[in-house]
């Protein structure tokens, strides 16, 4: 386990790190907000995800393996749809 996690800190410092914001419609209490990041956490080179309900944004942290594509067909598997509004390099 501890292999694991210098692999991903090794990986994530090679490949960088990106940051993004989804508007994700439809999110009308905390369970919604939970099934969201859930279902964005599952994904491989995800480093956190957070989820404001009264914006109803979610902002996801995660590494170049990742692709957009992948973290709204993760969003979709909770019956909402998301929708990119911004992606940078994440500065740590």
């Amino acid at each position: 386990m501890k292999n694991l996690f210098f692999i991903s800190i090794i990986a994530s410092a090679l490949f960088g790190s990106n940051i993004s914001v989804f508007k994700v419609e439809g999110m009308h209490c905390p369970l919604c907000t939970m099934a969201v990041k859930k279902a964005v956490k599952n994904l491989d080179g995800i480093e956190k995800v957070s989820a404001k309900l009264n914006t109803k944004e979610v902002t996801v942290i995660y590494d170049d393996s990742v692709k957009i594509e992948n973290i709204l067909e993760a969003i979709k598997t909770t019956s909402y749809e998301g929708v990119e509004l911004s992606t940078k390099k994440y500065e740590k």
